[in-house]
């Protein structure tokens, strides 16, 4: 699998330009913001160039094909008031984020934009429907310049990655508008850690490097080396996924050899700030202190060659100095999910060394607002793509499933244990219990797996209440298989106890499971001496080790994904309808207008903290 870009982007961004209106008012102006090859933005007149530039990176991280606005709380940002209180604040939907992109462009001349991975993957049904077609052409009006892959760009496995790149109509579905055939992505997915198994080359391209008017900045992009781990085994058969330092560095040498010394690394992973706000002061009390996780020990042997780092994957907001190996400070960023956040990070590049001054870094994340005047304005194109999709969408998306009497929250609950978990869990183990659907005793859900709320209120004319396929699709876009699998209470005590130690102790994933499965999670303790074992009991009876039980879970946890190697022990698998359709299903069993499903307790986990 090889990139190959699309090399009409100019001809396609002229098209862009003629059709929004972000206040060119002649064919003049229009020309006058004509960008030249390789640049994404406005070129003005020759003059005598000073010895050092500002050049605008902007970035963002986790898309996840969330075009419209996020629903719940998985749509909001926090942000910390002069008074301390935090308050909540509405963000997110492409159109917003292509009027704030273009907006902070105005008067730049040397500007670029990146990504951090999980542009697609996970998606709404509007973008995932479409296998995420929608976004890579909102992506490409975005005049997105590069993005590394994330975890997710391998959903659907490397040739469907390939086919997101190089362009092409879906194999199977074929193309979804009559007379058009998908384009791919503008811009070069970078894999550089992510080679072919026989060959040991990259399947991606590992860097590029953007240039304009003698501004030379390298881009290199990895993705976390654990991406086996969470995406499913047979989409990424054959491929291997290396170290993110080795990597980074083996490319900055490369480039540094090819007479590029400003480097910026894209990495699909990330940390955890101590604040859920998104302007608290990450390098408070000293440089970095406000970060925990991978991404620091990453950015912490990362050469002094590069001199920032784009990250995402946990979805949090951060604007972060971490020292290189030298001690030099250094700019690490991430613009929470959604398209919640951009990041704005001003490099000061010297024309003489070539080099970024790490002095004159500057950078601040900003909330992508919702101001419908302003995204009339700056982004019809956005509104346009959104109308014609949501028109193909309409007759699967808009059928009610079910009814709720108010939020149950999943992506946007910080809980250990999830209200929404709890639900699916409970749609799982009803599904999969009759004895020839296979007779499962409990089920477990992986955390992950949740990518959104269920909101009361309506998202369109469905009325209040009313949960819709779209919506269903939402919270599940991945449409795995239902595994009911014989496993030993031993092997159960083991799963739980994995899900707070090994590769799961710096952040734990808290399976969510269905009613009469319950235990205490003691997190006073550490690693698996947090599960208390004598308290595990199903309907109140005590597990047994020795005996066998029939566990219902999706096939990526039956698989040992997100770090539950134990599951691949399992036995006697029967293989039922998609965890989407049991979900469906239970929603329109369980609920009705005059009877809505309310949120569970979520008091199945006995949390000592």
């Amino acid at each position: 699998m090889s990139a190959n870009p699309r090399t009409n982007r100019k001809h396609r961004a002229t098209r862009r330009i003629l059709a929004s209106a972000a206040g060119l008012a002649t064919l003049g102006a229009l020309v006058a913001v004509m960008p030249t090859a390789g640049a994404s933005q406005p070129e003005a007149a020759s003059s005598a160039h000073p010895r050092t530039v500002d050049v605008q990176l902007l970035s963002f991280n986790d898309l996840h094909g969330n075009l419209e606005p996020p629903a719940g709380s998985a749509g909001t940002v926090n942000e910390t008031q002069p008074d301390g209180t935090t308050k909540a604040i509405p963000a997110g939907g492409v159109e917003h984020l292509a009027t704030s992109l273009r907006k902070a462009r105005q008067g730049e001349r040397y500007s670029v934009t990146a990504a951090g991975g999980d542009m697609i993957g996970a998606s709404p049904l509007l973008s995932g429907l479409f296998h995420d077609e929608p976004t890579i052409e909102a992506l490409n009006k975005l005049d997105l310049d590069v993005s590394a892959v994330g975890n997710h760009e391998f959903d659907e496995g490397a040739t469907e990655l390939a086919r997101i790149q190089n362009g092409g109509c879906h194999p199977v579905e074929g193309c979804f508008e009559k007379g058009k055939e998908f384009e791919g992505a503008d811009f070069p997915y970078l894999a550089a850690n992510v080679t072919n198994e026989k060959t040991g080359r990259p399947v991606l391209k590992p860097y590029t490097v953007w240039k304009k008017d003698g501004v030379k900045i390298g881009f290199i992009g990895v993705t976390l080396e654990g991406t086996p781990e969470i995406v499913n085994a047979n989409g990424i058969k054959g491929l291997k996924f290396h170290d993110e330092i080795e990597t980074v560095n083996k490319y900055a040498r490369e480039l540094d050899r090819q007479g590029v010394k400003s480097i910026v690394a894209l990495i699909h992973e990330g940390g955890s700030p101590a604040s859920s706000s998104y302007n608290y002061d990450c390098d408070s009390p000293g440089a970095g202190d406000g970060i925990s996780g991978p991404i620091v020990d990453i950015a912490k042997g990362i050469t002094p060659k590069v001199d920032a780092l784009v990250t995402g994957h946990t979805h949090q907001a951060y604007v972060c100095t971490v020292p290189d190996p030298a001690g030099k400070p250094r700019m690490v960023t991430s613009a929470s999910s959604y398209g919640k956040l951009y990041t704005d990070t001003t490099l000061t590049y010297d024309r003489r060394t070539k080099d970024i001054v790490r002095t004159g870094v500057k950078s601040a994340n900003h909330i992508v607002v919702r101001d419908q005047e302003q995204a009339k304005i700056w982004a019809k194109d956005m509104t346009s793509l959104i109308g014609r999709w949501n028109e193909l969408a309409a007759p699967i998306a808009n059928r009610p499933q079910g009814f709720i009497s108010a939020d149950i929250n999943g992506r946007g609950s910080t809980a250990p244990e999830r209200p929404l978990g709890d639900l699916i869990a409970d749609a799982q183990l009803e599904g999969m219990a009759p004895a020839d659907k296979g007779g499962a005793q409990l089920a477990l859900m992986n955390p992950g797996g949740i990518r959104s709320d269920l909101v009361f209120k309506a998202s369109g004319s469905e009325g209040d209440g009313v949960v819709t396929y779209g919506e269903a699709f939402t919270v599940q876009p991945f449409t795995n298989m239902m595994n009911v699998v014989d496993l030993t209470g031993a092997q159960l005590i083991t799963a739980l106890q994995q899900q707070v130690s090994g590769g799961n102790e710096a952040s734990p994933k808290i399976l969510q499971v269905s009613k009469g499965f319950t235990y205490t999670l003691d997190m006073t303790k550490t690693g698996a001496a947090r599960i208390d074992v004598a308290s595990v009991k199903l309907n109140g009876v005590a597990l047994d080790p020795a005996k066998t039980y029939r566990v219902a879970m999706n096939e990526f946890l039956a698989g040992g994904g997100d770090g539950f190697p134990v599951f691949k022990e399992h036995k006697n698998k029967l293989v039922g309808a998609s965890d989407l359709d049991v979900f469906n299903a239970y929603l329109a069993k369980n609920s009705s207008a005059a009877s809505p499903i309310a949120p569970p307790a979520a008091d199945r986990i006995t949390i000592v903290k």
